[in-house]
């Protein structure tokens, strides 16, 4: 005789419901650099990858992103710092504001370089040519705001 089967169970959501009003934030977990989204409230946020527990900053904090000079890896840090610290690599990382940053393309490759404006000279990442600044007015761009 056959035995009738039970339905499967529902699924069980792999984030937590949402607040109410649906709002979420999101922020870098501070032991893999995932992204993670967590609801507005909330003082911290447990990672599902790697179970590290990150601290939510205060309501009202404007947060900024770079990306790692060292290993490229994602940064968030608090609008207004002046450098950050890869978690991961460790590198100190400037955190520039767009009015605090000018390009120059490179001396040697061309490439087009970025640097803290008023410096004299930058350092090429891909050829480690040293291109001076204002050496010559057609290389040298305006700063960006």
């Amino acid at each position: 005789m056959p035995v009738p089967l039970a339905p499967y169970p529902a699924p069980v959501p792999l984030t937590p419901p949402p607040p109410a009003n649906g709002a979420q934030s999101q922020l870098v977990c501070s032991g893999c650099r995932n992204l993670l989204l967590y609801p507005i409230g909330a003082a911290s946020v447990c990672c599902a990858v790697c179970s590290a527990v990150t601290s939510v900053p205060p309501p009202g904090t404007e947060m900024a992103q770079l990306v790692c000079g060292g290993c490229h890896t994602l940064l968030m840090y608090i609008r207004g710092a002046t450098s950050v610290q890869c978690s991961c690599c460790h590198t100190v990382n400037l955190a520039l504001e767009a009015n605090q940053v000018a390009h120059v393309n490179c001396g040697n490759c061309h490439m087009l370089l970025m640097y803290q404006y008023g410096a004299r000279s930058v350092k090429c990442a891909v050829c480690n040519f040293v291109t001076s600044i204002g050496a010559s007015p057609s290389t040298e761009q305006k700063p960006t705001s």
